[in-house]
């Protein structure tokens, strides 16, 4: 699904008058989102899932190209743990 998809049908299950409404919303929301996980701070959809904020150590690895050991730095990832109505949702 793309995003212009998602804006129709958050429309249309909204009850939204026009699709510009529809992409505020969802961009607004994604913003929020994009905000809190940049501070640290994780956020739960009861239901649906929660979005958080990991620790990924530094590790050693190989460049494909050409076989060279390298230093893969640590770094800051978001991990996504679906709830239990998004897991009955998907079976």
């Amino acid at each position: 699904m793309t995003k212009a998809e998602l804006v129709q049908k958050i429309a249309a299950k909204a009850g939204l008058n026009s699709k510009t409404q529809a992409e505020s919303a969802l961009d607004a929301t994604i913003a929020v989102i994009t905000e809190a996980l940049g501070a640290g701070d994780s956020v739960t959809f009861t239901g649906f899932g929660s979005f958080k904020v990991a620790e990924r150590a530094a590790r050693k690895g190989r460049n494909p190209r050409t076989g060279e050991e390298m230093d893969i730095p640590a770094s800051k990832v978001v991990k996504f743990t679906p709830g239990k109505a998004l897991k009955e949702a998907v079976k």
